[in-house]
């Protein structure tokens, strides 16, 4: 088995190591992991394996960019449907009369729903049609969507990311998340989903730069999640 996926994911190791990353199997044969040092952007870790969340059935692919941004920047982008189903599933777990708060075991994308307002003044209206946004503070979500990665999520809702799948990119302690449903890997999609990944890295690096720049980070020390209700 894991000769056979060998030759089944030849181009995408190539790939990695044109790019001077290093491609390993899972030891499962199941998946496999692409580890990048650091260039131009932060070390690169790229994985596609079973999935880790309960909003993603089957197998998913998986990106980590380590930024070294402040923690306290944090701001997450996903598909809009996505986000209106984890928030009716947020909602039935604060109506539920055996669970008074959002576990601490549950995701960040879940708990973040509950954190922070969702944006209202988007950059493109076409982002706000096909994707939501939030964060710690919404002028700071609003500046990493202008420009190169709103036009880039324009790009990929036309083929890359249709509207039911599942797909999410988060800014969260220093480092750039993606994540996002893949049944079958190809190469074209890995590229194409790095290219967003690291123009998501390239903004946040702006808006980290800017808020460096002009004074205090806004923090969110006096909004506890568990004492929120849903959005």
């Amino acid at each position: 088995m894991a000769r056979a996926n060998a030759a089944r994911w030849k181009a995408v190791a190539d790939w990695a190591n044109q790019r001077g990353g290093a491609f390993r199997q899972t030891r499962d044969a199941r998946g496999f992991q692409i580890e990048q040092p650091r260039g131009a952007l932060g070390a690169l870790r790229i994985e596609w394996a079973p999935s880790q969340r309960s909003y993603i059935e089957g197998h998913e692919l998986r990106m980590r960019c380590e930024m070294g941004f402040n923690s306290d920047l944090q701001m997450m982008v996903l598909a809009r449907a996505l986000m209106e189903r984890l928030e009716k599933a947020v909602f039935e777990a604060y109506t539920d009369t055996l669970k008074t708060r959002v576990d601490t075991d549950t995701p960040e994308e879940m708990r973040w729903l509950v954190m922070f307002a969702k944006l209202k003044n988007y950059p493109h209206r076409l982002v706000k049609e096909r994707f939501g946004a939030l964060g710690v503070n919404q002028e700071v979500v609003s500046a990493w969507l202008e420009a190169g990665l709103s036009e880039l999520l324009i790009q990929a809702s036309q083929d890359l990311l249709p509207e039911e799948r599942p797909f999410v990119l988060m800014v969260l302690r220093g480092n750039v998340y993606l994540r996002v449903a893949m049944a079958e890997p190809t190469l074209p999609e890995i590229q194409n989903l790095v290219k967003l990944l690291e123009t998501a890295c390239r903004e946040a690096q702006r808006v980290n730069l800017r808020l460096a720049d002009g004074g205090p980070w806004p923090t969110t020390t006096s909004v506890a999640w568990q004492s929120q209700p849903p959005h």
